[in-house]
C-alpha cells in the first residue's frame, strides 16, 4: 500500500467508495465519474500499478468477480454486453472497469469512430504478413 495512492486509500477505508463486494484480495466499488450507471471498478488491494505485473491468482480473483457483476448488471440494467478492461490512465494503481454497455460506443476507442457516433466503423486491416509479424513478435518469450 502507498499513502499517496487513491485505490489503495479506499481499499483501507481511509476513503468512502460504494463497495459492491470485497474479501481479503480484492475491492469492487462504483466509478465515481461512470460511463453508464453500475460502472464499478475491481482492484487489488496490494498496490499493483500494471496489471500486468498482477500475480495470477490475483487477476483471476479480480475476473471471476468481475464476471459475477457481469452477471447482476445484465440483469439488472437489461443489457446485452458488460465490458470488462483494464486502462491504468488515471491512477497508477491496476483496476478492471466492468460497464454495462447501453450503447455500442460506450467503450469505443477513437479508431471506431470514422463513420461517427452513430456509427460503428472497423478500422483498416493489415496486411497479412505483418499480422503474422505482429502475432510472431508477440508469441515471443
Amino acid at each position: 500500500m502507498t499513502a499517496s495512492c487513491l485505490f489503495c486509500r479506499i481499499a483501507s477505508g481511509e476513503l468512502p467508495a460504494h463497495r459492491l463486494y470485497e474479501d481479503d484480495h480484492i475491492l469492487a466499488f462504483l466509478d465515481l465519474h461512470p460511463i453508464r450507471a453500475g460502472h464499478a471498478l475491481v482492484i487489488p488491494r496490494a498496490h499493483h500499478v500494471w496489471f500486468e505485473d498482477l500475480p495470477e491468482d490475483l487477476a483471476t480473483r479480480i475476473m471471476t468477480c468481475a464476471q459475477r457483476l457481469a452477471r447482476r448488471m445484465k440483469a439488472i440494467y437489461e443489457v446485452e454486453r458488460v465490458a470488462m478492461f483494464f486502462t491504468g490512465i488515471h491512477v497508477p494503481h491496476a483496476h478492471a472497469h466492468v460497464v454495462p454497455m447501453q450503447h455500442v460506443h460506450d467503450v469505443t476507442s477513437q479508431a471506431y469512430l470514422s463513420a461517427g457516433s452513430d456509427g460503428y466503423a472497423l478500422p483498416p486491416q493489415l496486411p497479412a504478413a505483418e499480422m503474422e509479424e505482429i502475432a510472431r513478435q508477440l508469441r515471443r518469450g
